[in-house]
C-alpha cells in the first residue's frame, strides 16, 4: 500500500515477501525493505531487538525462537545499513501533529483485536468476549487526522472498507498493546518524490491528510 502511494508498482505482495526472505515479518524487516526501494523514514520502537518475553504470546510463541537471532542480527546492523531505529515512544499527540504537518503517513505495529473493536461495536455484536482477545500483530496505515473528531483515518489490509476512522483513545491501545513494542514507521512524503503520490490516499475536507 505504501509503495503504491508512492507509484511503486511493479512488484507484488509475493515478490515483495521473497525479498524480506521470511514469512514471520516484523517490523524491522519492513524497515529493511523501504530503505531497498529508497522510501525515506524514521523507525521508532521501545525495545532494541526480539523481546523473548513475547514467548507467553500465542502469536510469537511458534516463530520467536527462530527469530531471536535473525531480528536481533538486523537490529545491530541497522547503523550500517544506514536505517534510522530511535529507542523511544511516540506520543498519540505527537503522531497526530506530525500527521497534521501533511509530510508524513506511518505504518503502525497493532492488536488487531484491541483495534477492531471500535467498529465491532457498530455491527451491532452486544457481546464482544466471546471472541479471541489474544494479541494478533497487524499493521495499518495513518493517513489523516480529524481535529474536530479527535479520530485517526487508516488504511487497513484486512478490511473491505476503503476509509476507515478510529478514535485516537483506541488507536492508542491498539499500538501500545504488549507485543507492539510501539513500533512505528514514520515515512516522510517530502523526501520522497512527491510528484508520485498516490491520489487515493486522499481524505475529506475537514481531515488533514499526509500527502
Amino acid at each position: 500500500m505504501v509503495f503504491r502511494t508512492f507509484g511503486i508498482n511493479n512488484h507484488s505482495i509475493e515478490s515483495l515477501a521473497e525479498i524480506c526472505c521470511t514469512t514471520s515479518i516484523w517490523t524491522v524487516d519492513l524497515a529493511y525493505l523501504l530503505q531497498k526501494f529508497s522510501v525515506s523514514f524514521s523507525y521508532y520502537t521501545v525495545t532494541f531487538g526480539a523481546n523473548p518475553n513475547y514467548s507467553v504470546e500465542t502469536f510469537y510463541k511458534e516463530q520467536l525462537p527462530n527469530d531471536l537471532i535473525r531480528v536481533d542480527m538486523l537490529f545491530k546492523k541497522s547503523l550500517e545499513a544506514g536505517i534510522n531505529i530511535q529507542c523511544r515512544s511516540i506520543s498519540i499527540e505527537g503522531i497526530s501533529l506530525l500527521i497534521l504537518s501533511g509530510e508524513y503517513i506511518a505504518i503502525a505495529l497493532v492488536d488487531q483485536y484491541k483495534l477492531s473493536r471500535s467498529w465491532l461495536k457498530d455491527v451491532f455484536i452486544s457481546d464482544i468476549s466471546d471472541i479471541n482477545s489474544g494479541y494478533t500483530g497487524h499493521y495499518v496505515i495513518i493517513c489523516g487526522y480529524d481535529t474536530e473528531t479527535d479520530e485517526f483515518e487508516i488504511r487497513d489490509p484486512a478490511s473491505s472498507r476503503k476509509h476507515i476512522k478510529i478514535s485516537s483513545h483506541c488507536l492508542e491501545e491498539a499500538r501500545k498493546s504488549f507485543g507492539t513494542d510501539e513500533d512505528l514507521l514514520l515515512i516522510s512524503l517530502d523526501d520522497n518524490d512527491s510528484k508520485r503520490i498516490n491520489p487515493s490516499l486522499q481524505l475529506s475536507p475537514h481531515v488533514k491528510v499526509g500527502s
